[in-house]
């Protein structure tokens, strides 16, 4: 009988078999005991991690069970019976009193490995492509507001005008080129936020993430925000035409073709630049205010800890401190948005034409209203999705602590 002491966690198998195959990753020897059949232990890689082990077929974890068992009988047979699964009443043992047994495996997300940022990734995927989606009929009218303020006075305006020259149908402009382009900017905002805010509390250490802790939050947020417009740039140039300009494309399956067409691949970025003006600081307040918000809030009005509030009650918080945060978002990011809006729509033109078309003012009040309203819901909203896809990954929803408290655990395990 062999044993493989170096194991993190170990299979027991009894096998007839005189000789198995050797694999790469595992290494063993036999030795015939004296009951003509033989015991052999083997084990997983010492560096493979517990979200590796989750991989594995839960069967094979023996915490408490026994696998199959072939006896071989003292006269020669050609058939051998397995017998059953034994509940065993304690964990294997070998012969110098160490425990051979496989824990079953933790169910939740281990803190910053890949399947957390993978968590991170598809919740905000869906928390960015669904509310930016479902809120497609306001940004409509945002959109026309800031193109063409003569037409479109206001919110009433342009509803109206609106219905009266397309319909209800007119509403729903642009919800594909939404859709994919929010979703990507999600992905990669949400997941890239996570991986560099550990990242950078990592490089400064505990003391100083704690102490700096919003400088924190603001790097790695814009750090995230870059690499996000950069794949939701093309569809945002989709779905300002097809919004604005009711003749231009039924959608981003003839909307896409024609701006290249017209204007080559290059037309897709050419708002790039307002769009890192807009999305940047916007998202670097998003975040910055939510995770302190929701700080504060643990502090100062809800007079139990975090860890011991229930889930719905958390999903709450991270409401209330996402359209906290949205408002801040809005008026800091709006002078770049109806730039933005402006410049997809208008072939050729420049910021200094925008400022002439708008005013100065303008830039800034025109279309915030709906624009507020519309950002502390969505904002809110994307909140709440992000964290529950988290804590139905069986991770804590996000704020309440410093990077460096928040990675306490992670250090220690």
């Amino acid at each position: 009988m062999t044993y493989y002491n170096e194991a993190i966690s170990t299979y027991k198998f009894n096998l007839r078999s005189s000789r198995l195959p050797q694999q790469n990753h595992i290494s063993f020897q036999k030795k015939k005991s004296h009951n003509q059949h033989k015991s052999i232990y083997f084990s997983l890689p010492p560096q493979m991690s517990d979200s590796s082990r989750s991989l594995i077929p839960s069967f094979l974890y023996s915490s408490d069970h026994r696998l199959f068992q072939l006896h071989e009988p003292a006269t020669n047979m050609t058939q051998h019976k397995a017998q059953p699964l034994r509940s065993l009443k304690t964990s294997s043992v070998s012969s110098n009193g160490q425990s051979f047994a496989i824990p079953a495996p933790n169910e939740k997300v281990e803190l910053y490995s890949p399947a957390y940022f993978t968590a991170c990734t598809v919740g905000g995927m869906l928390s960015c492509g669904v509310t930016h989606t479902a809120v497609t009929p306001l940004d409509v009218l945002k959109c026309n507001m800031q193109i063409d303020p003569s037409k479109y006075k206001n919110i009433t305006s342009a509803f109206k005008t609106t219905i009266k020259e397309q319909g209800l149908k007119g509403f729903t402009r642009g919800w594909s080129p939404t859709l994919i382009g929010y979703s990507a900017q999600g992905a990669f905002k949400y997941g890239l936020y996570e991986y560099a805010k550990k990242y950078y509390s990592d490089i400064v250490g505990p003391e100083n993430a704690a102490k700096y802790k919003t400088l924190i939050y603001l790097a790695g947020s814009a750090s995230a925000e870059i690499v996000a417009d950069v794949a939701l740039c093309p569809m945002e140039a989709v779905k300002v035409r097809v919004q604005t300009q009711p003749g231009f494309a039924r959608g981003l399956s003839d909307g896409l073709p024609k701006i290249i067409r017209s204007e080559g691949v290059r037309g897709l970025f050419k708002g790039l630049v307002p769009l890192w003006g807009r999305q940047i600081p916007y998202t670097m307040m998003k975040f910055a205010t939510f995770e302190n918000t929701v700080e504060l809030i643990y502090k100062k009005v809800i007079p139990t800890p975090k860890e011991e509030c229930s889930e719905p009650v958390q999903l709450g918080v991270s409401f209330a401190g996402g359209y906290i945060a949205g408002i801040f978002c809005a008026v800091i990011s709006h002078p770049a948005d109806n730039l933005v809006s402006f410049l997809n729509n208008s072939k050729g033109a420049t910021v200094s034409d925008a400022v002439k078309r708008l005013g100065l003012l303008g830039m800034f009040t025109r279309g915030l209203p709906l624009r507020i309203f519309m950002i502390g819901t969505l904002t809110g909203a994307q909140w709440v999705i992000y964290d529950a896809v988290k804590v139905l990954a069986g991770l804590p929803t996000t704020g309440g602590a410093s990077p460096a408290t928040a990675l306490a655990p992670a250090v220690s395990a």
